[in-house]
């Protein structure tokens, strides 16, 4: 038997422009070297799903931070300051950008990385990891689940979310794994397939896996969404993928 642990805690990371933001990092005990993950939250917050992903993610060997895209918006329970958020049209793209960028530059500073570091959100998340993974060159893979308004119509455009993400497709940078479920409105199969033909037509390296019986949402085992084969699946090519992106063995 090998000794097993973990150390989890919530620290203080400079996001979008140096302003301090709250995160929640998971790592295993030891010194390593792990590889990195990043996980973007999801519209309903910085909450006990994402906590719980984030030890996860530690639990497989990697060293996690979720911070909080919200932490401007104030503190309190998740889904009080994720309405608030909502009420006011969300967090600007630029803002995520930033401190997401800020996140994965500490988990480049710390020494027990292994020098790798992947991106991973669902639902908003999954449409940010997107975008934030057309913007930057310091990560190793992406992970997208059901992203929706990757693809936007031009009514959906506004000041916080000026571009749609397809728009920067020429620019992902980094291998992406895309995991949606047939039966969901946001994306649609159709927009799915729009990105999708944006990705093919700039030659980038994704594999998509879509699911039938399963909508939006469909990991989140505390909610009507949740489809239990389809999320043991999905599990399963989220870690197969990262394997092989990120491991340094």
């Amino acid at each position: 038997m090998t000794y097993e642990g973990m150390i989890a805690e919530t620290i203080t990371i400079n996001g979008d422009k140096n302003q301090p933001i709250s995160a929640y990092v998971a790592r295993p005990l030891g010194s390593g070297p792990f590889p990195g993950m990043v996980l973007l939250h999801h519209a309903p917050g910085w909450d006990e799903w994402y906590r719980e992903t984030t030890r996860k993610f530690a639990h497989h060997g990697y060293a996690t931070i979720s911070h909080n895209l919200y932490h401007r918006a104030g503190e309190g329970k998740a889904d009080d300051v994720a309405a608030k958020v909502r009420a006011e049209g969300g967090v600007p793209d630029a803002q995520v950008i930033g401190d997401t960028e800020g996140a994965v530059q500490w988990l480049r500073a710390q020494p027990w990385l292994n020098g790798k570091v992947g991106v991973f959100g669902t639902c908003s998340g999954g449409r940010q990891t997107f975008l934030f993974a057309c913007h930057t060159k310091s990560i190793n893979a992406a992970v997208e689940l059901w992203g929706g308004r990757v693809v936007m119509s031009k009514e959906e455009l506004n000041p916080k979310q000026p571009t749609a993400p397809i728009e920067f497709t020429k620019n992902l940078s980094c291998p992406l794994l895309g995991l949606f479920g047939n039966e969901d409105r946001s994306p649609t199969p159709e927009q799915v397939d729009q990105h999708e033909a944006e990705l093919k037509k700039h030659g980038k390296q994704y594999e998509f896996h879509r699911y039938d019986g399963a909508g939006h949402g469909f990991f989140y085992y505390d909610r009507p969404a949740y489809r239990i084969e389809q999320a043991l699946d999905g599990w399963q090519k989220v870690f197969g993928f990262l394997h092989k992106h990120l491991s340094t063995r």
